[in-house]
């Protein structure tokens, strides 16, 4: 990160399986004056039907996201399917603390312990657990935005993001969502002191 940003403040990271519902929950904080801001990340995946550029993804071509990985314009990145990345940009976060804000990321288990650990103490890496692979899955089910084959991916891989849920700093069981809001509103407060 460049030198000459004059705030350096706090990161909250969301993590969890498909369907465990951090991105509601992020939103929630989001509707709350917490000083808090999304980082958008970066994607060479398409665009889904409901979502926008700058909005809820950076669109990159496969080609353009190799070059920025080459360019050392991450702070963490992966190949989640092949030749699907995700990543998060040091300009985002440069812009998000340049407004004096913290930022607050929603990503999948492995984006969320490189952040904590790029980090460090300047951020809390909260993952979110539905109560039970079965309630995963119905949840992916339930969108329209899922294909069999990609549930059956996501649910794949929702075994080995579970246990990775120690190594985060808290964790939210989502059984109740109105509860998991509260609880993630509660956590979050308590890092930021406000």
């Amino acid at each position: 990160m460049s030198s000459n940003t004059p705030f350096q403040g706090k990161c909250i990271i969301f993590s969890a399986p498909s369907g465990a519902g951090k991105t509601t929950i992020v939103r929630s904080l989001l509707d709350r004056d917490m000083g808090l801001e999304f980082s958008i990340s970066a994607t060479s995946r398409a665009p889904r039907s409901i979502e926008r550029e700058g909005k809820d993804y950076h669109y990159l071509s496969v080609e353009e996201f190799k070059a920025k990985v080459q360019a050392e314009e991450f702070v963490e990145w992966e190949e989640v399917y092949e030749n699907q990345f995700y990543g998060t940009l040091k300009s985002e976060i440069e812009r998000i603390w340049k407004a004096g804000k913290h930022v607050i990321f929603d990503v999948d288990v492995d984006g969320g312990l490189s952040l904590k650990q790029f980090f460090g103490e300047q951020a809390l890496a909260i993952f979110v657990q539905a109560p039970s692979i079965n309630h995963l899955k119905k949840r992916l089910e339930g969108r329209s935005t899922e294909t069999p084959e990609s549930i059956e991916r996501r649910i794949g891989k929702a075994a080995y993001e579970l246990a990775q849920a120690p190594k985060f700093d808290k964790i939210l069981v989502n059984d109740n969502l109105e509860k998991a809001k509260e609880d993630a509103f509660n956590m979050v407060s308590e890092f930021l002191a406000i």
